[in-house]
């Protein structure tokens, strides 16, 4: 009689997505026993029928209704059931290798030439449907996995190889083409190749349940022992040379037109601040020639203001010298009067008449020229001097030296007096002082 499994668990490794448990006949009762990440399908007749997510069941009509009815299980349950169960590992499988067992024809967009390209890399792969997968790929095999592991009758290596190849031959030069890569500088543009070939691929892996959360092409073989491809590279390497000398002319180019630039930026710097300079000097002199003409605007109308002031109160006291009866030269004549009247008072009667055979200050001034109008200023004075004279005199003591230089000072310094009134000019002075000399000589 066959074994019958009274727990039903997982046995497989992780690199494996199904797995198939090697007992075929069950209890009711038995314990079925699901990991994280799995699912346990039972299967009759190649049909999915029962699903179970992680956890720990014991195996009765409520949970595997469908497998009950298949089977019209006898009362009591005691009675062993036949099925098969499958374990789906749904846990994301990296790194899985994945390359074009023969190259890929392309021709050359840029120079026309035929090339056979290859191409590799890696995918990840996960199981998205559990159905879908075990009717599509699994039969009667004991379990998939990615590549030929021991004990399995297929792998999804070599079922989904076909299609990474037809996808990446039919794609490949055509990505290459509408992205206008460049054949040598392809590797710099894997990721756009990565994405579009993983989208096309994807959705073959998506029909039988998988999968691809992740798809890339790591390398591009190019053909280096090709004449054609090393023609190619050749004149890839001149068109970089011409490109290059190009930049470089481009570049010298801008530096000069830069530095005519600055040079032409930095005269108008120049012309600028040479033309703010002279208009500041300008504006200084025309600042300090307005000063100086308000300047001279001020002292003008200052003097103005004192030739005014000083008119006025001449005017003034003009007036009120013509109020109280007499003007300027009655000031004169009276001062000229007073310094006559006190000069005589203090000489002699000789020397007022002319005594001893001397002259008189009157014959002097008459002799001189004295005008008449001040010797009428002065003759009431005379007269009261001859008046007081009428007494005996002394018989008069011979003069000293001493007393004419005084007498003469004395005449000379009230004749400067009147030359400073008025009542003399220059030559009348010099005349009058030429005889008082004389008469002490």
């Amino acid at each position: 009689m066959a074994h019958i499994a009274e727990v039903i668990k997982y046995e497989g490794d992780n690199s494996t997505f199904i797995w198939k448990h090697p007992c075929e006949d069950f209890n009711l009762g038995s314990q079925l026993i699901v990991h994280e990440s799995q699912e346990a399908v039972f299967m009759l007749n190649g049909q999915a029928l029962d699903l179970f997510g992680p956890g720990r069941y014991t195996l009765e009509t409520q949970n595997i209704p469908l497998i009950g009815k298949a089977l019209k299980l006898a009362t009591g349950g005691v009675s062993p059931f036949h099925c098969e169960v499958y374990f789906i590992n749904k846990t994301e499988q990296m790194a899985i290798k994945w390359g074009t067992p023969d190259k890929v024809r392309f021709i050359d967009p840029l120079t026309g030439v035929p090339l056979e390209l290859g191409a590799s890399g890696d995918l990840s792969l996960a199981v998205e449907d559990s159905r879908k997968l075990l009717i599509k790929l699994v039969g009667t095999m004991r379990g998939i996995a990615w590549g030929d592991a021991e004990g399995f009758t297929k792998s999804l290596q070599a079922s989904f190889r076909p299609l990474i190849t037809s996808t990446v031959k039919t794609n490949l030069g055509a990505i290459i083409k509408d992205n206008a890569i460049d054949i040598l500088e392809v590797d710099e543009k894997l990721d756009l190749i990565s994405d579009v070939l993983g989208t096309k691929i994807r959705a073959g892996f998506e029909d039988y349940g998988l999968t691809v959360p992740k798809f890339y092409v790591t390398n591009i073989v190019l053909p280096e022992d090709d004449p054609n491809f090393r023609r190619i590279r050749e004149l890839h390497t001149i068109v970089l040379q011409t490109r290059v000398i190009q930049a470089e002319a481009t570049v010298k180019t801008a530096a000069a037109q830069s530095q005519a630039q600055y040079r032409t930026a930095e005269e108008q710097s120049k012309a600028a601040i040479e033309a703010a300079r002279r208009q500041a000097e300008l504006e200084r002199q025309t600042t300090e020639t307005e000063v100086a003409r308000r300047e001279a605007e001020r002292k003008v109308i200052a003097a103005q203001a004192e030739a005014q002031a000083a008119r006025m109160q001449g005017l003034t006291e003009a007036e009120i010298m013509a109020a109280k009866g007499y003007n300027q030269k009655d000031v004169l004549q009276a001062e000229v009067q007073k310094a006559y009247a006190e000069g005589i008072g203090n000489m002699g009667p000789d020397t007022v008449t002319g005594g001893s055979g001397g002259s008189s200050v009157v014959s002097d001034m008459l002799g001189l020229g004295v005008g008449m109008a001040a010797a009428g200023t002065i003759m009431p004075q005379i007269g009261n001097m001859f008046g007081n004279m009428q007494q005996p005199q002394q018989p008069a003591t011979p003069a000293q030296p001493q007393d004419d230089m005084a007498a003469f000072k004395a005449k000379v310094e009230k004749l400067s007096m009147m030359k400073d009134a008025g009542l003399l000019t220059e030559e009348e002075f010099a005349k009058m002082k030429a005889e008082l000399l004389k008469s002490i000589l």
